[in-house]
């Protein structure tokens, strides 16, 4: 396998519910609905997608409950402190769990975290160190 993701699938509760948070919250723009699943317009990165997660689990031969960290953090690095705390306000705006508020990392950087309405980790950072960062936007 090539270390390479072609889709980003997470399985979600409510789906009116997540797709409100995504969009009207976060900004992301729906490219596909297709009721069971929803992709998001991707920029040329690895698309992200819903899935109903008793459906998904379902497909994939494992159990739709679960609790706890599941060891899955969805990272985005942005350009500037600014902006991570920018994201951090958006996401707690349109009801994310801030985890840990936005200020300095322990490596140097600048960074927060939040959880999305099913629990999905996301980790935003920034770091002035090196120009060859994984820059999400």
């Amino acid at each position: 396998m090539k270390a390479h993701i072609s889709s980003i699938l997470l399985g979600v509760r409510d789906m009116e519910a997540s797709k409100r948070f995504y969009t009207e919250g976060l900004g992301w723009k729906v490219k596909n609905d297709y009721g069971i699943s929803v992709f998001f317009e991707s920029d040329g990165a690895s698309p992200v997608g819903f899935y109903g997660r008793e459906g998904l689990a379902d497909q994939v031969g494992a159990s739709p409950e679960g609790s706890g960290f599941s060891g899955l953090v969805l990272t985005y690095v942005v350009r500037s402190e600014a902006r991570v705390d920018e994201i951090i306000a958006e996401a707690e705006k349109a009801g994310a769990t801030i985890l840990k508020a936005a200020g300095p990392l322990p490596w140097g950087g600048y960074g927060g975290s939040f959880a999305d309405p099913d629990g999905y980790i996301w980790s935003l950072g920034y770091s002035a160190q090196g120009t060859d960062q994984p820059y999400a936007e």
